[in-house]
């Protein structure tokens, strides 16, 4: 995959921020490091797998809208910060790892997945998506605008998503965990209930639907 990019200190990565609006109370978490950005909107074919980008600075900056027609992935620790200064459209968000994902506008996906806590997420418009799944105490740190759509998300996450979805109302069966023996990731860390991460991420990976809607809210 090949993003045309400039390379930009943090005073003038600061300098884009401001100009577009982005908030300083989202930046000011960022390494104060050099960033890759990309000039306009940006459209990628497949998936953004932010392990396998290889940036010369911390991450990547988009100063537009960014779409992609598979999935924004991040299964490992230590990947680029993906800023987008614009609006994000993507068949899917799956953040295992160590994410770094601010958005200035509005997220369209059909689902956004977030597992594990080692995060930052900052999405300042809308989450439009047909599912929502948190797991293992991950939460978005900051949904600005309306987060749209079923809530999958372990019990003690209730006091925050108060209508929380039951998953086979929404999932494909194929991403259902079969019983109370069915580990969900072999591991014991995926606990959103009745859903099985490893099926859920290989689905996700192989660009197959995974919500019983399917496809990108709106279309």
């Amino acid at each position: 995959m090949n993003i045309a990019t400039t390379l930009h200190s943090w005073d003038e990565s600061v300098a884009l921020f401001e100009r577009r609006g982005l908030p300083v109370s989202s930046y000011e978490n960022l390494y104060e490091e050099s960033y890759d950005v990309h000039s306009g909107a940006l459209s990628i074919d497949g998936h953004l797998d932010l392990d396998a980008t290889e940036p010369y600075g911390t991450g990547y900056v988009v100063d537009g809208d960014l779409d992609v027609s598979g999935a924004v992935l991040n299964l490992d620790d230590g990947c680029p910060a993906l800023i987008v200064l614009g609006d994000l459209r993507a068949a899917a968000v799956y953040l295992e790892g160590d994410a770094k994902l601010l958005v200035r506008g509005s997220v369209h996906v059909e689902a956004f997945v977030g597992s594990m806590t080692d995060k930052l997420v900052m999405l300042h418009g809308d989450l439009h998506a047909r599912v929502t799944v948190l797991s293992a105490g991950f939460e978005p740190d900051l949904v600005e605008g309306i987060l749209h759509g079923p809530v999958l998300a372990p019990a003690y996450l209730a006091a925050d998503y108060p209508a929380l979805a039951g998953a086979e109302a929404v999932l494909v069966p194929e991403v259902l965990c079969a019983g109370a023996d069915d580990d969900p990731d072999g591991q014991g860390v995926f606990d959103t209930p009745g859903v099985h991460g490893g099926r859920l991420q290989s689905r996700i990976e192989a660009g197959l639907p995974v919500t019983l809607a399917g496809g990108l809210p709106g279309r």
